[in-house]
């Protein structure tokens, strides 16, 4: 989303009790009209964990009758979006001319490559009634060698990401693999993305990467003697086995994979070159990204 990429404040924090946790970031919450967001990944300590550079997590937004999402067109280069709902739904519409409803455990995977231009509104069905809208967004960096590919689009219904059941706790694997089982989900890298939820007292063994992060959705964790409270991500140790428990109902999710070279970012735009940010920027102030079949009226200006 664009309106989900201007700068945020962050507070980070070395967890006191090392353990299993390498670093403790704590985002504050940004109110954008009505929907609050918390920015997670970058911060100044921690840019990236594995492939992932970008990770929001977007309500819980109640909104009445009427208004609700309605993010104009807006640009990416040499990244992926990754858009995961617990609650309610939004429609993308691509330059690609992709136009597809995302509902709660679907995916949507966009690779902008070379460029696109995306839209993220709702169908009138869903304004009209009240509805809440909330969930993850995240932004994979490609590999050096493959950030100008051709743009593409893919969506996986929640039906086709595997799941199963661990000592009474439900997981999914989104992205990558993991407890024997492999997602469809196309990936670049080495990628890990799984969703769990726990109820009060339950523990779950986390899947290793060669660098991976846990964020509490919901509730709040205790792994070792850290504890790891709602809203945070803790960026996780390189030892094999991490238990954690669960203080409540929780629900959490573990991304990482392998380790990507510092990246460069403005705005929407993500790349390992500095240059390929500015040509970018130039491009879509001077209109030479495509529009989007059926969005065409609006866009969001470059926010100099």
């Amino acid at each position: 989303m664009s309106n989900l990429t201007t700068t945020v404040p962050w507070e980070c924090q070395v967890a006191e009790s090392c353990g299993a946790i390498e670093l403790l970031i704590q985002p504050r919450d940004k109110d954008l009209g009505g929907f609050s967001v918390r920015r997670v990944l970058p911060t100044k300590e921690r840019q990236m964990v594995g492939p992932w550079i970008f990770f929001d997590h977007m309500g819980p937004a109640h909104f009445p009758a009427g208004t609700g999402i309605n993010v104009r067109p807006h640009p990416h280069v040499n990244l992926a979006t990754v858009t995961y709902l617990f609650e309610g739904e939004i429609l993308h519409r691509d330059s690609l001319g992709s136009v597809q409803p995302i509902k709660p455990g679907d995916i949507n995977l966009m690779v902008a490559g070379r460029g696109i231009v995306h839209s993220e509104r709702e169908r009138p069905e869903i304004t009209a009634t009240d509805h809440t809208l909330h969930g993850l967004q995240l932004w994979l960096a490609l590999p050096e060698g493959q950030e100008e590919i051709d743009p593409a689009f893919m969506h996986y219904p929640g039906d086709s990401i595997p799941s199963i059941d661990i000592d009474g706790v439900p997981v999914r694997v989104i992205m990558g693999s993991a407890y024997g089982l492999t997602s469809p989900v196309k990936v670049y890298a080495d990628t890990l993305y799984i969703e769990a939820h726990l109820q009060k007292g339950q523990s779950l063994t986390l899947p290793f990467a060669q660098e991976r992060a846990l964020y509490v959705a919901q509730g709040s964790l205790k792994a070792k003697s850290s504890e790891i409270p709602e809203h945070a991500m803790a960026v996780l140790g390189h030892e094999q086995g991490i238990e954690v428990t669960a203080q409540e109902e929780t629900r959490l999710a573990v991304i990482g994979g392998e380790p990507f070279s510092r990246r460069h970012m403005l705005w929407n735009f993500v790349s390992s070159r500095k240059e390929r940010i500015e040509q970018a920027k130039g491009d879509w102030k001077e209109g030479r990204f495509p529009v989007v079949p059926g969005d065409e009226e609006e866009f969001i200006p470059f926010p100099d």
